[in-house]
């Protein structure tokens, strides 16, 4: 309804959808630029980039499956552009997971995040929408333009490669 307002020319309208919607899509961006900024500007150019595309919208996909996928992709693309300027910075000390002891959920969240760093750029995505997000395959095959089966493998692949980062980094048993 608010779409086929926007497309009418109610420009209220669309400032609903970014209000409605500039939450998750900052929280999907953040989780995988890791930056606040970086966050801020893929959630700021997807919005910019819907508006623009607004007639070439789809009705019978949800509006949110389809603006998350634009704020996926353009969180992917500043993560592609920053790897290719700079590696990735190891040197930086990383609390090494001790099971005995009893991590804070933040400190947890920042060893994932760091891992989800060193995964290829379109693995954290997936990651974020099923784990993070809690999105079904269905739903993550919608945001990805994947088919189910797709989406099941790559997540498999994701995990597992996570899995791995975490462990050569000392990051689980």
């Amino acid at each position: 309804m608010l779409v086929r307002a926007c497309l009418a020319g109610d420009s209220t309208a669309y400032e609903v959808l970014v209000h409605r919607y500039s939450g998750p899509l900052f929280n999907a961006a953040y989780r995988i630029t890791q930056r606040r900024e970086d966050a801020i500007d893929a959630a700021q150019s997807a919005f910019v980039k819907a508006y623009e595309r607004l007639r070439t919208f789809d009705f019978s996909h949800r509006f949110f499956s389809w603006i998350y996928r634009i704020a996926i992709n353009e969180a992917l693309d500043m993560v592609g552009r920053r790897r290719r300027e700079a590696e990735l910075d190891d040197s930086v000390p990383v609390p090494t997971f001790d099971p005995v002891a009893e991590e804070s959920e933040q400190e947890r969240a920042q060893l994932l995040q760091r891992a989800l760093l060193h995964l290829k750029p379109e693995q954290p995505a997936i990651i974020v929408l099923k784990h993070i997000r809690g999105l079904s395959y269905a739903e993550i095959a919608e945001i990805l333009e994947l088919p189910e089966k797709k989406v099941k493998s790559r997540l498999f692949e994701a995990r597992e490669r996570l899995r791995l980062v975490m462990r050569e980094r000392g990051w689980l048993p």
